[in-house]
């Protein structure tokens, strides 16, 4: 397949990236920092203002499907954060639309998975306060896409600890619960087996406008 990744240099999209290029696929990563990455003949790399819709859709024409793993940086405040990730999510949807993307697989938080029914993690009492920035500005992009009627997108939710590991094959899926470990009681994942189940889901899909979640 032809994949573009937006934020290809990022903590996800770069899992995502090393993904996609060992399993054979033709990559086009999409960054601000694009001498983080060594092209090959399966990895094109183009640096992308990602809020230059233009430029963004002749970048994507052509392309299978577009990863959305686009992030503010941490060191923005919480409504910057928000704001920043509404204009890129709004600029990598117009630019899909116009490139005639049909699959959109976007990177989504822990924060809207559901501790209880209709209670998001980010809204519970034991939610940690620091990570409220990367919880709030991931939620406004789940709220662009439910308003989206034209372009068959998936949001994926990691569990609350998402950090770097070993790709041990393994992973749980939910649909709007956040997954938990039944024996330890946490929340856990690698980013190496989150880019798996990406990948998994952009080779087979199986969910359509709507999120998932994922965990060990």
């Amino acid at each position: 397949m032809k994949i573009a990744i937006i934020g290809a240099t990022g903590f996800v999209g770069t899992a995502i990236r090393k993904e996609a290029v060992s399993r054979g696929h033709q990559v086009l990563a999409l960054t601000r920092s694009p001498q983080k990455i060594t092209p090959s003949s399966v990895l094109a790399v183009r640096e992308i203002d990602v809020n230059d819709s233009e430029a963004l859709a002749q970048a994507l024409a052509g392309y299978d499907v577009v990863v959305h793993a686009f992030a503010p940086p941490r060191s923005d405040s919480v409504q910057e954060r928000i704001a920043r990730q509404t204009r890129g999510t709004q600029s990598i949807i117009k630019a899909a639309k116009q490139a005639g993307i049909e699959r959109l697989v976007v990177v989504g938080g822990a924060g809207t998975a559901e501790v209880a029914p209709g209670v998001p993690l980010m809204n519970s009492y034991f939610f940690p306060p620091e990570y409220e920035g990367g919880a709030r500005s991931t939620a406004a992009i789940k709220e662009l896409l439910q308003a989206e009627k034209s372009i068959d997108w998936v949001f994926v939710s990691p569990p609350n600890i998402l950090e770097a590991g070993v790709r041990t094959g393994n992973y749980r899926t939910g649909k709007d619960n956040l997954v938990i470990e039944l024996a330890s009681g946490r929340s856990y994942l690698s980013v190496e087996d989150y880019a798996l189940a990406m990948l998994d889901e952009i080779e087979n899909p199986r969910h359509h406008r709507q999120r998932f979640t994922v965990g060990t």
